[in-house]
């Protein structure tokens, strides 16, 4: 009985810290994240200062390229 009492309470007390545990470090996930948004709308800001285009815009031209030139000839046109 003792031992049903034991391991039941040790379960209840680490399955409890860890919850805790995942609750503090997704508070520090978030907080992390509001600061990689934050440098990257500052990095954001002074590409569009500098080439009037976002990173968001390069990114999506040169994929577009890198699609367009690796595909010529492979796709098949009626």
């Amino acid at each position: 009985m003792k031992k049903i009492l034991l391991t039941s309470l040790l379960l209840i007390t680490i399955t409890g810290c860890s919850e805790f545990a995942m609750l503090m470090s997704g508070g520090s996930f978030a907080v992390s994240q509001n600061s990689y948004a934050k440098i990257y709308n500052a990095a954001d800001m002074l590409t569009m200062m500098s080439t009037k285009k976002g990173i968001k815009q390069h990114a999506y031209e040169k994929g577009k390229k890198y699609i367009y030139d690796n595909t010529v000839g492979l796709v098949y046109e009626h």
